[in-house]
């Protein structure tokens, strides 16, 4: 072997040397520390928001005469107007809610929980929300800009939709049976419910089990986190919806 040789092999061994005196403990570090970025992008910017999705068991899925419920086809228009359908959902986690932009009662509430849980989960791609308003000949594509700019919607996949009345209340009351009606009776003049609805990435509705083993079907979406239970004894289910998101997101 020539000297030249030599002299490489004893360059290389020396770099080598050097990379791991300086760079490796850097590394190990890092690790230490939890600073290493995570493959799961979910998994990591939550966790470290206090969510664990492997403390709870599978989500049931809501049976309905023995098939498991699956969102129907729609197709309405968004606060950007562009056309939004149920097949833009595919392959995302997505929350639920009927709502009207004059609503004085309980949408600011259920509107401001949902950007509480868009900013819990800032950044996650396969996450969304739809939000249908119960009054579209009010709701015009304008007015649910300036209602999504007001409250703060930042998650590009919360779709503000309107569209055909008729088909809005068929979807609220047969396709996810959230009752939605007018009642002029009322503040407001619409009747609905203040639930949301949780649908997997394959467009099937979720849930988790009460104590007595039955799926709760719906999220209250009235009661804030920070609230923890209302004036009325209604107990907060905000938190258990994240929880819920963030097993879909993960597990499925």
């Amino acid at each position: 072997m020539s000297n030249k040789q030599n002299y490489s092999y004893v360059g290389i061994a020396f770099i080598i040397l050097v990379f791991g005196i300086l760079v490796i403990p850097k590394i190990v570090s890092r690790f230490q520390e939890g600073d290493v970025t995570r493959l799961n992008e979910s998994r990591s910017n939550n966790q470290r928001k206090g969510l664990k999705s492997d403390s709870v068991e599978k989500l049931p899925f809501l049976i309905i005469n023995g098939m498991k419920k699956k969102v129907p086809s729609f197709s309405f228009i968004n606060q950007d107007n562009k056309v939004v359908s149920n097949l833009d959902y595919l392959g995302k986690v997505y929350v639920v809610e009927f709502f009207f932009t004059t609503c004085p009662s309980i949408c600011p509430k259920m509107n401001k929980n949902l950007v509480d849980i868009q900013n819990e989960f800032e950044g996650i791609k396969d996450f969304g929300v739809a939000s249908f308003t119960i009054n579209p000949e009010y709701d015009t594509v304008k007015v649910l800009k300036d209602y999504a700019n007001n409250y703060g919607v930042t998650n590009t996949n919360w779709n503000l939709l309107t569209g055909n009345k008729d088909d809005i209340y068929n979807l609220a009351n047969i396709g996810f049976n959230i009752y939605a009606g007018e009642n002029p009776t009322v503040d407001g003049g619409f009747e609905h419910s203040g639930n949301f609805a949780l649908v997997d990435k394959n467009g099937f509705l979720r849930s988790r089990n009460d104590k007595y083993g039955n799926p709760i079907i719906f999220y209250k979406g009235i009661v804030s986190e920070s609230e923890g239970t209302d004036d009325n004894g209604v107990k907060e289910e905000i938190s258990i919806l994240k929880q819920d998101i963030l097993n879909l997101l993960e597990n499925e």
